[in-house]
Order: structure tokens, then sequence, then C-alpha cells
């Protein structure tokens, strides 16, 4: 006797109020894969003959990390950010920023502890209102027409707060429907989403069992799902681990080859060179240094500059307790 086991997707669990579920189709990838993206690994044939002697070690290469290719000088400001203010009552969090985006480049903000990097992007995404400034996403100025500017922009909030009595299919299913997706497209991209960020395993879990990786995974794909213009993401890779990093950066690099902007926050210096265009220093709450990567950076590292610009490293002193252990 052969016994017929039907499987479903958590996708098809959920119920569509005006619609019936569509069957799920076969994830497509997010964008043609690159056929220059992996390289033949070389591999070092040692005869099995060979006699083992001394030889001098040669000096091992440098090998130059290619350059990120450069937004197009030429291309329109998508994100304009007109002398930004903020002031949370005596303590002013944003000095007057200025920062213009161009599309199709992957911006990067850097700036120590406190010093307005999460407030000018909440101000810029219109969660945070501004005390002074304008700020236009496309040439629309995100207070006056909201509406119409937030259509535009997928958002990675800092201390996101997410509705984690879900499971991540709902939550998926919940932000599509939000954004004016039909049935069948929420489905098709949730699949697609969860087979890139690799959820596929977790989609019928609660958002609130998972790690702080794999929430900030699904945050993610949910800001991604409408396919929006302009990626504004404040620490997207705090708590990834490094192979689910790697993921995101190609997805975040395929998004803006094919004409997306992503602006993000980061504390990884490193990861900033790799992937950015450009950048924007920020320190008390004012830009001290904007400009591609070669630009700000000039002879030094990007962390060198960052810390010249920040104020240079303290020295700890004293602390002699510290080296007299309790036990």
């Amino acid at each position: 006797m052969v016994t017929t086991v039907q499987t479903t997707s958590p996708l098809d669990t959920i119920e569509a109020p005006h619609s019936p579920p569509a069957p799920r189709s076969v994830a497509a990838p997010l964008s043609p894969a690159d056929p220059h993206s992996q390289a033949d690994p070389q591999t070092l044939t040692v005869p099995s003959t060979a006699v083992p002697r001394q030889k001098k070690r040669k000096p091992v290469a440098v090998v130059e990390r290619p350059t990120v290719e450069l937004a197009d000088p030429l291309a329109p400001v998508v994100v304009r950010a007109s002398g930004l203010m903020k002031k949370f009552g005596p303590n002013t969090a944003v000095a007057g920023i200025d920062l213009q985006v161009r599309a199709g480049s992957f911006y990067g903000i850097v700036g120590p502890n406190g010093a307005g990097k999460t407030t000018t992007l909440s101000m810029i995404t219109g969660l945070l209102r501004p005390n002074a400034g304008s700020i236009h996403v496309h040439g629309i100025d995100v207070w006056a027409k909201p509406v119409q500017a937030k259509r535009l922009i997928g958002v990675l909030p800092d201390r996101l707060r997410l509705f984690d009595r879900l499971t991540g299919a709902q939550l998926l299913y919940y932000s599509g429907t939000l954004r004016g997706l039909d049935n069948r497209a929420v489905r098709e991209r949730s699949a697609d989403l969860a087979a890139a960020f690799g959820l596929e395993d977790a989609l019928n879990r609660l958002v609130a069992d998972y790690s702080a990786g794999m929430t900030k995974k699904i945050a993610l794909a949910c800001a991604m799902i409408h396919s929006p213009r302009v990626l504004v993401l404040d620490e997207p890779f705090e708590s990834v681990d490094p192979v689910s990093a790697v993921n995101v950066t190609e997805i975040l690099q395929k998004y803006v080859a094919s004409g997306g902007t992503v602006l993000l926050s980061s504390h990884g210096m490193d990861l900033i060179q790799r992937v950015c265009d450009h950048v924007a220093i920020i320190v008390q709450g004012t830009v001290l240094a904007s400009g591609t990567i070669a630009d700000v950076r000039g002879t030094s590292t990007l962390e060198e500059r960052f810390i010249e610009l920040a104020g240079g490293r303290t020295v700890a002193e004293g602390m002699e307790w510290l080296h007299s252990f309790s036990d």
C-alpha cells in the first residue's frame, strides 16, 4: 500500500480575506546570477615522488581588494536632506546635517555612539519629525506628502519592534498586503525572500522565538518585499552571523546594481569600505566629511580617518585595581 503525503508551505496556511490561496510557485532568484561571481579555485599539485627539502619562503603577494564601482555622478539625487536639526530638550542630537544620495548609490553613514546617525535616518524615513530642515525622496517632501514618500522607502529601523506573536510567514504576508501587494505577489515574494535569507525552515515559527540575527533578517525581508526604490537600513548586520552577512551583502549589491539605492549606518569600517561607494562621517550631530570612500579616507584607512575626526583614541589610565585579581 502506497501512502501519499501532502506537504504544505507555511505561506500556504495564511488565509487571505478576499482571495483564495495561490499555489506556491518555484522561488525565482532575486536577480540574475553573475557568471563572474565565482572563480575556479587554484590548486597546487605536488608530485608524489617529490623529495621534501627546505626552500626559501617567497614573500606573500598582497592582493588588493577590487574597488567598488562608483555611482553615476550624473545620476539624480534621490535622497536630499537639507539643514536637518533635532533637539531633545536642551540636548542637540542633530545640528544642521546636509546629505545628498544619488540613485544607484551604496551610501554608508558612520560615527561614534551618540553621534546622531539613528536620529538622522529616522528623520529621513519619516519616523521622527525634525525641528528644522527638509527631506526629499525622489523629489517628494517626506513630511509634506508622507504617504507618497513612504511608498518609495524600505526601512530597517534601530531597536526594531515587530509583531512577534506572528509567525515569520504571517509577518511577511502582513507587510506585503500593507504595502498594497495582491495575494499572489505577496506569497511569491515571501517565498523568494525566505529562500534568499535562509529562513525557509523558520517561517512557521513565531518571530518571538527567533534569534537576534533571524529577527534582523526577517525585518530586512519585510523592508524589501514591496521592492522600494530606496532602502534605509540602520545597523543591518548587527547580530547577523558572517555567512548570513555575506548573503545579505550580495542581495543588496544586486539591488543597487539594478538601480536601487541603499543608505545604511554601520560601525563596521571594513564593511563600509568593501560595499559602499560613498560615506559620510557624522560626529556630534554634524557631517565632518563626506564623499567617495577614496576622497574621505585619503591616504589612510577609513578607520584611521574616522578616529582622527572623532577625536582620536582615549588612553586608559589608572584602573590598577583591574590588574590585581579578587581571588
